[in-house]
Formats: structure tokens, C-alpha cells, sequence
């Protein structure tokens, strides 16, 4: 008969049939008394009537060893159930604790790799297989790679936390459990069919030939998600290489997270005269993709002296912040990262489209050290219900749940010649996990705390503060209520300067030579007022 480790009985029976060996003594004392080693049925090795091998009796479930892995495997898979909720439940709201300073969504990805795993292994318990093992040693070997590398990297170490190091382990050990237990179930299922039928049976039923397949399949699945987040997490190991430009600082508290504050520029003109910062806040992407790039050359142009610009919770080098974060509470958080820094204005505040919403909440805030607002085509507090949709929402924790995959960022980097800036802050900055948890975060308050901050800042707004708008003429074109939206954001406060529409631009208005060439002017007049 077959061993646990594939060894043969036949090997043993010349030593076995000697008295007193350790075989004997145990058929000897097996009148004792049933104990927890004793088989739900007798021993039919030297009996010459056997069962037939599609006898229920003949189950590896006769072996308690067998029937304690079964228990095991049900207790793990609970405690997996558990993790798994905690870890949803935290994509949404942050229990204390669990705070990861990237995205959460590889912690919650490995926590579904174990959940899974171990649900397989107890749909197809009494069905062990050859292909099953070999994809689990594949799975159990990705897994490993990616312990590996989110331990040893100080960046993937850093934004995953004690959550993400846990969940990878925990990964990594039921896929050995898995492994271990379908091993365990072959031997004890040979055991028995050897013991009861009188040998080994190699034949499968087509039911049992099915469930092999839809297990190797599922395996197979598993095996190829974790190859593509082992793909994935190599690629942010590598972003991590890239430096910020500006420094990090801890805000919210003690050491929570931290945002990148840049600043770049002389505080005085070139006669000496004192002028104000111009303070940058991004529109749906960070600041860095866009408006960077724009304020730099208005400074070669000496339209501007000095600028800023705080990366909010979850874009480009800033860390996420714990949910729910509202508008008011991003504000107070780059509140704190400027005064970190050292950065106490006067301020000209420039932003794009939902960037206007935190900038409002930033001047109401700060009446007596902002010296004017400049809105490129603004979003309205109004179209903060689109913001917020529940469709938008559920599209967005979805992208954020397939994101550790990579389905888009490595065939950019193998294809597309995407580098780390684009996944950073350019191009692809979108398809990272903290890009999508931030506008996540912003869409799972819109409708309800942003709105209440954009409500109180407009009631705080001081009246006397020199108001610019530009905006896009192609908004305007599609969109009548954009237009009216437009003019009700003219009237924030009594002082408006100017209101331009400049002719076929975009959204981002300062990708057309047009607007460029508007909002520096725009820009220079606020500076220099």
C-alpha cells in the first residue's frame, strides 16, 4: 500500500512479518478499545471479500487524519472570510489601524487569493489531483516572489503597511496549506482503496474526471492573477525609484500620512518688491500633469514670481489618507503640509475643475492671505451629484479591485513606452490604485460632506477678493447649464476682473496656445496687482 510520501507497504512486509515489530504489536493490542486512531471500519487487508471501489464505505474520509485536515480547512477558510470583510468594509470607511498609505487594494487582492484558494480546496476536497499541485506550487512560488518584494522594497513596505505584509503571508500560507491538504487527501484515499478494494484504483468517474478539470481550471486562474500582480508590484518597485521634486511632510496627527509640497521661485521681483505665491491645486489629475508645466514658463516669462502646489491625499507622490475623506478635510490636510513647509502666502489660488472645489474651501478659509482667484472652466458645486453617482462609485471600486493586476499598466510598459512619470503623475497616473482610492474616496462624500464644505466656504467667501474665470469654450458649446453654472461661479465674489471664453479649448484650457496665452496674462495682472 501507498505512504503518505509514496513510499510502498510491500517494501515493509518482510520486517513487518517478524514478531514483534511495531506492526504487529499494534494488531495485537487492537482489541484494546476503540480510540480517535481507530478506522470507522475494519481492516479488510487479509480478508478475501472486498468492496467494490464505488462503495461509499471506501473514502478517505475513514482516516481521522483526513478528517481533521477537512476541520482545518473550514476554520481557515472562516478566518479568510473574516479578513476579507474587514479588509472591504475598509475601502470604505478606515476601522483604526488598518490605514495603508497606497491604495488597499493589494492587501484586499491577496485576502481574495487566500479566500479563494482555500474554497477551492474544500468544493474539491475528496478530489485530489496531480494538475491541482502543480498549480499550486506555481501560485505558492509567484506568492512568494511577491513577499519578497513587498518586504524588501521600502516604498511597497511603506504604502501597504502591516496590513499588506499580512495578507501576503496569510496568501502565501494557504497556498502551501492547499498544497500540503491535497497531498494528504490522495494518500489517505489510496490508503483506503488499497485496504478496502484490495488495490489502488487509478480509474475516475466523469464526475470526478469533471471536477478535476474545473478545479485545474480555477487553479490555473489563480496562478495567472498572481503572475500579473507579481508583474504589477515589480513595476512599483521601480516607480519607487523616482524621486519627488518638492519634499514630504506628515500631516493628520501624529505621522498618518504624508504629502509632497513643492515650491519653486523667488518671493520678490526683480525690483524687490514682495509679490504673492501663486498656489496650484490640479483638477481631476494631480498638478503635475498640466498646470506644472504652465506655471513654470509664466515664471521664465516673469508673468509670475514664485508657485506652489500641494499633491492632494492619493495623487502622484502624496500618500492616501484614511476614509471617508471629504473636501475640508483634503484642505486641512494641505493646510498643515504648507505650514509644515513654511509657506504662509499671501496667495493667488489657480485651479481646474474639481481642483476649484478645494481651492474655494482653501480661500474661504484663509480670507486675509489670499490676494486673488483665478478658475480655469471650474466645476460647480452643483455638479457634485455626478461626482458622487453610485454607478460612478461601484465603476470605480471595481477599476480599483482589477487594478493590482496591471490589465492596463503593463502592456503600457511593455508596449507603450510608458515610463515611471507617466504611471506617477502623467499619462497613466490614472491606472494606479491610489489614483483610483482617491477619486474614490471623492465620490463616496460628494453628494454629502464636500457638498456641506463647499456650502460653508461659499457662506465665509469674502466678498472683496479680485475674482478671474476662464473657461472652456467647448464646455460652454455642449453644454448649456455649464454655461449658466459658469456665470453663477462669476459672481463668488464682488470683484470679478475678467470672465473669458476662450474659442475651442478644452477642459484644460491651457493645452491650447489661446489659453495659454490668457490665463498667463490673467495670471501676471492678479500677480501684479
Amino acid at each position: 500500500m501507498k505512504s503518505l510520501w509514496g513510499g510502498s507497504r510491500e517494501d515493509e512486509e518482510g520486517q513487518d512479518s517478524r514478531p514483534g515489530s511495531a506492526r504487529n504489536s499494534f494488531h495485537d493490542g487492537r482489541d484494546s478499545g476503540p480510540n480517535e486512531h481507530t478506522r470507522l471500519l475494519p481492516n479488510r487487508v487479509e480478508s478475501t471479500t472486498y468492496l467494490r471501489p464505488d462503495d461509499p464505505a471506501v473514502s478517505p474520509y475513514n482516516l481521522w487524519s483526513v478528517r481533521y485536515s477537512r476541520y482545518l480547512t473550514i476554520f481557515l477558510t472562516l478566518i479568510a472570510f473574516a479578513w476579507w470583510i474587514l479588509l472591504l468594509v475598509s475601502t470604505f470607511v478606515t476601522p483604526p489601524g488598518f490605514h495603508t498609505r497606497g491604495s488597499g487594494f493589494f492587501p484586499f487582492s491577496f485576502a481574495s487569493l487566500a479566500l479563494a484558494n482555500l474554497l477551492l480546496t474544500l468544493i474539491f476536497f475528496a478530489v485530489p489531483s496531480k494538475a491541482v499541485r502543480i498549480t499550486s506550487l506555481i501560485t505558492g512560488a509567484l506568492l512568494l516572489i511577491n513577499a519578497v518584494i513587498l518586504i524588501s522594497v521600502q516604498q511597497t513596505r511603506y504604502e501597504e503597511g502591516w496590513v499588506g505584509v499580512a495578507s501576503v503571508l496569510w496568501a502565501l500560507v494557504t497556498s502551501i496549506f492547499t498544497l500540503a491538504t491535497d497531498r494528504l487527501v490522495e494518500w489517505g484515499k489510496y490508503e483506503e482503496e488499497e485496504r478496502l478494494t484490495g488495490r489502488g484504483e487509478t480509474r475516475r468517474s466523469v464526475g470526478e474526471w469533471v471536477a478535476v478539470l474545473i478545479a485545474t481550471i480555477s487553479m490555473g486562474i489563480l496562478a495567472v492573477a498572481v503572475f500579473l500582480m507579481t508583474c504589477t508590484l515589480i513595476l512599483r518597485a521601480l516607480d519607487a525609484g523616482l524621486a519627488p521634486p518638492g519634499k514630504l511632510y506628515w500631516v493628520d496627527g501624529h505621522n498618518k500620512y504624508r504629502l509632497h509640497v513643492y515650491c519653486h521661485g523667488n518671493q520678490t521681483s526683480e525690483s524687490g518688491t514682495k509679490l504673492p505665491t501663486v498656489l496650484l491645486e490640479g483638477g481631476e489629475g494631480p498638478v503635475e500633469d498640466g498646470l506644472w508645466g504652465f506655471a513654470d514658463n509664466a515664471v521664465k516669462n516673469g508673468s509670475i514670481s514664485r508657485y506652489c502646489f500641494v499633491d492632494r491625499p492619493g495623487l502622484a507622490w502624496s500618500d492616501t489618507a484614511p476614509s471617508p475623506l471629504s473636501a475640508g478635510m483634503a484642505v486641512e490636510a494641505v493646510d498643515e503640509a504648507l505650514a509644515r513647509a513654511g509657506e504662509e502666502g499671501p496667495w493667488v489660488v489657480v485651479s481646474a475643475g474639481i481642483g476649484s472645489i478645494y481651492s474655494r474651501i482653501f480661500s474661504s478659509r484663509h480670507n486675509g492671505d489670499v490676494n486673488g482667484i483665478l478658475l480655469i472652466d471650474p466645476l460647480h458645486e452643483d455638479f457634485l451629484y455626478d461626482v458622487g453617482a453610485a454607478k460612478r462609485g461601484f465603476v470605480l471600486w471595481l477599476r480599483g479591485i482589477i487594478s493590482p493586476l496591471g490589465l492596463d499598466r503593463i502592456p503600457g510598459a511593455l508596449f507603450k513606452g510608458r515610463n515611471k512619470k507617466d504611471r506617477v503623475w502623467g499619462r497613466s497616473a490614472y491606472q494606479t490604485g491610489k489614483y483610483i482610492y482617491a477619486k474614490l474616496q471623492e465620490n463616496l462624500v460628494a453628494n454629502s460632506l464636500s457638498r456641506r464644505d463647499v456650502a460653508s466656504s461659499k457662506a465665509i467667501q469674502s466678498p472683496d477678493v479680485p475674482l478671474t474665470l476662464v473657461s472652456s469654450g467647448d464646455k460652454i458649446r455642449e453644454n448649456s447649464e455649464w454655461e449658466e453654472k459658469q456665470r453663477e461661479l462669476s459672481q463668488l465674489t464682488h470683484k470679478l476682473q475678467h470672465w473669458d471664453i476662450v474659442n475651442k479649448a478644452p477642459h484644460r484650457v491651457w493645452e491650447t496656445l489661446e489659453g495659454r496665452e490668457i490665463l498667463e496674462q490673467r495670471l501676471k495682472e492678479l500677480v501684479h496687482a
